[in-house]
């Protein structure tokens, strides 16, 4: 499990981010440089990492489902996950 407070630094990015969308697009369209250098740093959709849902765990992320591999593993071996079975051949 992720700590807490990384997760939740994670959500504040995420709501910076949507909040500054907007004027990000306008300035740039405006080729304003010196603009966009005077948001907050957050505010850049490219500081933004994705995290399991349920877990919060940061590496191994499957972004088709939203969660971990590990998450997914167990997920999809218990029949939570429609149309994922295990493969043999």
């Amino acid at each position: 499990m992720a700590k807490e407070s990384m997760k939740a630094r994670e959500r504040k990015r995420q709501k910076m981010v949507a909040k500054y969308a907007d004027k990000r697009a306008a300035l740039k369209a405006a080729g304003d440089y010196e603009g966009l250098q005077k948001l907050p740093k957050d505010a850049s959709p490219v500081r933004l990492h994705n995290r399991c849902q349920l877990s919060g765990r940061p590496k191994g992320y499957m972004r088709q489902f939203g969660v971990s591999r590990i998450n997914f593993r167990e997920m999809a071996l218990a029949g939570l996950i429609p149309g994922v079975k295990k493969a043999s051949w």
